[in-house]
């Protein structure tokens, strides 16, 4: 069986990819091709990032990080694409699925390129609170690359396929700050994704705290040189112990 590869394209020959996703024939096929490669890497990103709690722990990450992507993406997109089409875009919700995924393809690969990386500071270093910040921040990075595709597909939809309204590519803008909330307070009832190693395995965590202050206590212990992971069980019940265990 012959691995189709036509969707990495995207990288290097943007235009010309983007014309492919416009034609009604391919439009099915890859809808279909990005979602899995979509799947497929972040489920490998998944194993590696659970991994440094253990093998169980790895096996659910990799599960949570595809649901993580594409339920935010299911969630967010009706809305977003019923504004376009108010907005005079004659974009096919396909053509527009397809354009979407095509920056998630961009945001899965480079997030798995990173997995090298992830992987040896796992090995030479065992600091939780360092771990959790890599993670977000491999995530941010590989985010920007990602939705400026997008960007890239909109205006090509719109100065030279004349079918995309020029305003949409502003509102996609507040779309991806709506995304990235959503994808966030996912994040936050789907945790833990690492895991810290002085917890006992749980599928999910309790609703407490926010994402907001577990960014900024990981942050505080990175930079105090506290890998916090003994906190975890100390802190009393009452002082958002739920928070440190973020990712």
């Amino acid at each position: 069986m012959k691995i189709d590869f036509s969707v990495f394209k995207v990288f290097q020959q943007g235009d010309a990819y983007f014309e492919l996703l416009n034609e009604q024939d391919n439009a099915k096929g890859y809808m279909f091709k990005q979602a899995l490669y979509i799947f497929i890497f972040s489920f490998l990103y998944g194993l590696i990032m659970g991994s440094y709690n253990g093998i169980v722990q790895s096996l659910v990450t990799s599960i949570k990080i595809p649901v993580l992507i594409l339920l935010s993406l299911f969630i967010c997109f009706p809305a977003f694409y019923v504004i376009q089409f108010m907005l005079g875009s004659r974009m096919s919700v396909l053509h527009m699925a397809n354009m979407i995924l095509s920056g998630f393809i961009v945001f899965t690969t480079i997030a798995l390129s990173f997995s090298p990386i992830v992987l040896f500071f796992m090995i030479t270093g065992n600091n939780y609170s360092f771990l959790k910040l890599l993670h977000v921040a491999i995530f941010i990075f590989a985010g920007i690359f990602g939705m400026r595709t997008i960007i890239n597909g909109l205006k090509y939809s719109c100065e030279k396929m004349n079918v995309y309204p020029k305003m949409g590519i502003n509102v996609f803008k507040f779309w991806i700050i709506i995304f990235a909330f959503v994808s966030m307070q996912l994040a936050w009832n789907l945790r833990p994704f690492i895991g810290s190693k002085e917890l006992p395995f749980e599928l999910f965590r309790e609703r407490e705290g926010n994402f907001y202050l577990a960014v900024i206590h990981s942050v505080r212990d990175f930079i105090s040189g506290d890998n916090q992971e003994d906190d975890d069980i100390n802190i009393e019940p009452d002082d958002n112990s739920g928070i440190r265990d973020t990712i």
